[in-house]
């Protein structure tokens, strides 16, 4: 993994990002990858707040990887600022080589580093292996996640 990069997405990631996100169950029938226009919108507002970090994995030209890592000041946990890993994707080519592992050992490392005292993440109950691997990093499913479509 010597030739992996993980860097701060650009505008020219978007559509290797979005690809991504589309290809699994779940993400073909959110996403619109023909239509870059809301996607590049987004990009935007999260390149302008200081507390989004949307990163890709790189090897070489070739986006392989991506997660959002957001920071969350707060008052509770007596002022206690939280991190929140969101849209962990990886290329089906490289599913299983433990490129997963590596971002989200990157996320936990800048939450460190940006001060956090808790990282938290969410995961669709059908994804049976995306929990198995995120308690294999020592995540905890501590909580019951709630949603209101809008």
């Amino acid at each position: 993994m010597s030739d992996l990069e993980i860097r701060p997405a650009t505008a020219e990631d978007v559509p290797a990002i979005v690809a991504m996100l589309a290809d699994d169950p779940l993400g073909a029938l959110r996403e619109s990858p023909d239509d870059p226009a809301p996607y590049l919108s987004a990009f935007a507002r999260l390149a302008e707040d200081p507390n989004q970090h949307l990163v890709v994995a790189a090897r070489g030209e070739k986006v392989v990887g991506t997660l959002q890592l957001t920071i969350v000041p707060g008052l509770s946990r007596r002022g206690a600022t939280r991190s929140i890993i969101e849209g962990v994707r990886i290329h089906s080519d490289e599913r299983g080589s433990g490129l997963g592992t590596r971002l989200v050992e990157w996320a936990v490392e800048e939450s460190r580093r940006l001060e956090c005292v808790l990282v938290q993440l969410t995961s669709d109950v059908t994804r049976s292996d995306a929990h198995r691997f995120y308690e294999r990093l020592g995540f905890e499913a501590s909580h019951v996640g709630f949603k209101l479509p809008l």
